[in-house]
């Protein structure tokens, strides 16, 4: 094995596609014809690669017949469905550019990117559970002037009307580096911003994502995690279409007893999640009442998997080939990843070495490459760097150096065999079961509340969740406030992962001479008020 001095690396080569979504389609489609290619469990559904591929072909004819143009823009928010899944390929057949909305917005999330996308026409559910997305839509409509023209409504006459106005989608776009998707994570300004992905961006990136985890057209993968997230809709779909294998979404959203049935009845060779998904399922009364013996690998990302979540899932779950993996939505999104074969103490130690065709780098404080062993900010450069930032040139030019380098924000280690730990994050970013959390946009939203003169948000660790939101309050003077009166505030009005599960009243912050709060000291005074010493030290394990 190759011993590094310096903290860089290139993964090992491969032969990328130039293709775009809908050929990589259309040719697994013709290949695997009568093979299973997606499975909807809570909707029956059932389609093969050439039934799937039928359904895509109509969608996207639709698409058109709505009068949208290659390069317009459309909008899905949904929990999990087939509609979802139709809808990425069949946007991607029709050259127009799929934006991915998190169920978990409210109002003013939603006004925002239906302003910052420009989209033409959302895609949703007129209600769950969780929200009333018919209402929320509503009142981010509510006295704006917006390019938003049509709102579709699944399993309502809406949609029906929408499947049967078709119009010719043209020829199969056939430049893979146009963009196809857009995905909104949280900057560091409060706003979101709109990464821009493009064909080859996400073909690639599933497609060596299958290849890491030999994926064949014989595999079947549950995929419990979000569509609209880069795990369902990359780590999933494109995996899926570029190695054949069928998907088997288990619910809307996560239900870890859906998930373990699945995984039983369609005698599932993979599966996907986020550590506190699989701890759900270990821990739930049922569990011992499924058998896993056709499991071999899947994926463990989004936050810091603890080893002993690890190896009860290789044992437990009879799932030998587990493997961690690290990136960003910036970088479409997998970086680094373990090998299935890779000793279990490096899967749990490290989020494994770069991916084919994949630079990586660790940048010191004087923007060298640091030595090997030495903590620096996590860069990339590659096929999977994202086109920019949408609208915004200066963000982009602050992300992605003239190089050509995506730098992560996050930092990290290079050991001498190539292996990658993460160390921390260099701008704040809390994540929060897999959720992107940026403690500025939390901040400026707890700024509205009436009472508040200031506050300050970090992360806390979290043994399940592996980081948790905790807002430090100081009121206006005269005022009081308690811990669910923030809360209940909050509720409603920012997506739920957002709200602070822990707040605290205080009279100042900790700050430097130069007068900048300092927010390490908070969560290090915040770790040791609550006793969550052990549990910060299988955080940065």
């Amino acid at each position: 094995m190759t011993s590094y001095a310096e903290s860089y690396s290139r993964g090992p080569s491969a032969p990328l596609l130039e293709k775009t979504i809908p050929q990589v389609l259309e040719s697994t489609a013709k290949k695997f014809a009568a093979n299973l290619a997606l499975v909807v469990r809570h909707q029956n559904v059932r389609l093969t690669w050439q039934e799937l591929a039928g359904e895509v072909r109509h969608v996207a004819q639709s698409l058109r017949g709505l009068g949208l143009k290659p390069g317009d823009r459309i909008g899905v928010w949904a929990t999990n469905c087939v509609e979802w899944v139709l809808l990425q390929y069949a946007a991607a057949r029709a050259g127009i550019v799929l934006v991915n909305v998190n169920p978990a917005y409210r109002a003013a999330e939603l006004r925002f990117i239906l302003r910052k996308s420009r989209m033409k026409a959302i895609f949703l559910n007129r209600k769950d559970s969780r929200s009333d997305y018919s209402s929320i839509l509503e009142e981010a409509r509510a006295g704006e002037d917006l390019p938003l023209q049509h709102a579709v409504y699944f399993g309502e006459p809406s949609w029906s009307k929408f499947l049967s106005q078709k119009a010719d989608p043209g020829l199969t776009p056939r430049d893979p580096k146009a963009v196809v998707n857009i995905q909104y994570t949280s900057g560091t300004t409060g706003s979101p911003k709109g990464v821009l992905l493009t064909h080859r961006n996400l073909v690639n990136n599933g497609y060596l994502i299958g290849r890491n985890l030999k994926y064949t057209e014989k595999d079947r993968m549950v995929v419990p995690v979000p569509m609209y997230h880069c795990f369902g809709c990359v780590i999933g779909t494109m995996a899926s279409a570029t190695s054949g294998a069928a998907m088997i979404l288990p619910a809307p959203s996560f239900d870890p007893l859906a998930t373990l049935q699945a995984l039983h009845e369609h005698r599932a060779t993979s599966i996907f999640g986020v550590p506190t998904m699989f701890i759900a399922m270990l821990e739930h009364p049922q569990f011992g009442e499924f058998q896993f013996r056709s499991l071999r690998t899947g994926v463990m990302a989004g936050s810091p998997c603890p080893i002993e979540v690890m190896k009860r899932v290789i044992r437990d779950m009879d799932c030998p080939q587990m493997t961690i993996m690290y990136g960003q939505t910036e970088a479409s999104p997998v970086i680094t990843a373990s090998g299935v074969d890779d000793p279990l103490d490096i899967r749990v130690s490290t989020v494994g070495r770069a991916m084919p065709e994949t630079e990586v780098k660790i940048v010191n404080a004087g923007g060298g490459t640091a030595p090997v062993g030495e903590q620096g900010e996590l860069c990339t450069r590659g096929y999977l760097v994202m086109a920019g930032y949408d609208g915004d040139a200066e963000g982009t030019a602050r992300a992605i150096d003239a190089e050509g380098w995506l730098h992560t924000g996050d930092l990290a280690a290079m050991r001498p065999d190539g292996y990658f730990r993460i160390t921390g994050r260099a701008r704040d970013m809390i994540i929060r079961g897999g959720e992107n959390i940026y403690p500025r946009e939390v901040e400026e939203f707890l700024y509205t509340h009436p009472k508040v003169a200031d506050v300050q948000v970090v992360g806390l660790p979290d043994l399940k969740l592996g980081e948790t939101v905790l807002a430090w309050v100081k009121l206006k003077a005269g005022e009081s406030a308690t811990e669910d009166e923030i809360r209940e505030f909050c509720k409603g009005r920012i997506a739920h992962f957002k709200i602070p599960q822990y707040v605290r009243f205080v009279e100042a912050f900790p700050m430097t001479v130069s007068g900048k709060v300092q927010k390490y000291q908070i969560r290090r005074m915040e770790i040791a008020e609550r006793g969550l010493e052990k549990v910060a030290g299988v955080e940065t394990a």
